[in-house]
């Protein structure tokens, strides 16, 4: 019989010490927490003692240079093909989202989300995801140049109606859960609809889909 997974480890990185309290002991039981950082240059130096599978980024953060969580991600390059940066913030600011995304960052999420919703996002960008805040993904837009591209229509003919209006909302960053209630359809049928988004546009993840759609001006 096979085992349980092996847990995610993490590293917190953010300048309040009670939230970093309160966000671990809001982790689910499969995420552990591999270390701790208050400053750039301490979250630089755990992430590269611990290489954990992924970091929890504040963006505003003191010390180094002033570059705050853009300047972790710098100073952490060399691990970003193994370690996977996601970015928590009381900012919903374009600027923000846009630096840290170019700089590395896997997705970007407010503060406001539950410790339910940050375990799963922590999940997703483990697997590979882009995990944003539903009204946030527009913003990614940026991170892809400003040229649009252009929609062949051959590839949007696909896709149903239906299975347009759940790619949009998934490549946005919704949960499955939020796509159900937006379009007030089942948890399993939003899984169905993915599925087939999936494979008839030829792709293998939410993260290639985000792309794939921002590319296009659909988000």
């Amino acid at each position: 019989m096979q085992g349980n997974p092996a847990p995610i480890r993490v590293v917190i990185v953010d300048d309040h010490a009670i939230f970093r309290s309160g966000l671990k002991a809001d982790l689910a039981p499969d995420i552990v927490v591999a270390g701790e950082a208050g400053t750039v240059e301490e979250a630089i130096a755990v992430i590269a003692v611990q290489r954990p599978d992924v970091v929890l980024l504040d963006v505003h953060l003191p010390g180094g240079r002033g570059g705050g969580g853009r300047e972790v991600l710098a100073g952490s390059a060399p691990l970003l093909g193994t370690t996977r940066f996601l970015a928590l913030s009381v900012s919903d600011a374009a600027e923000d989202v846009v630096s840290v995304i170019r700089a590395g960052a896997r997705g970007y999420v407010t503060k406001t989300i539950s410790g339910a919703e940050i375990s799963g996002a922590v999940r997703r960008v483990a697997g590979g995801d882009a995990v944003f805040s539903p009204r946030l993904a527009g913003f990614v837009l940026d991170a892809f140049g400003t040229a649009p591209a252009d929609i062949a229509d051959d590839e949007l003919d696909k896709l149903s109606a239906r299975e347009l209006e759940v790619m949009r909302l998934i490549a946005r960053g919704y949960s499955y859960k939020e796509v159900a209630k937006e379009l007030f359809i089942s948890i399993k049928t939003v899984e169905t609809h993915v599925s087939a988004v999936l494979r008839k546009l030829q792709l293998s993840s939410r993260h290639e889909l985000t792309r794939w759609a921002a590319e296009r001006r659909l988000l």
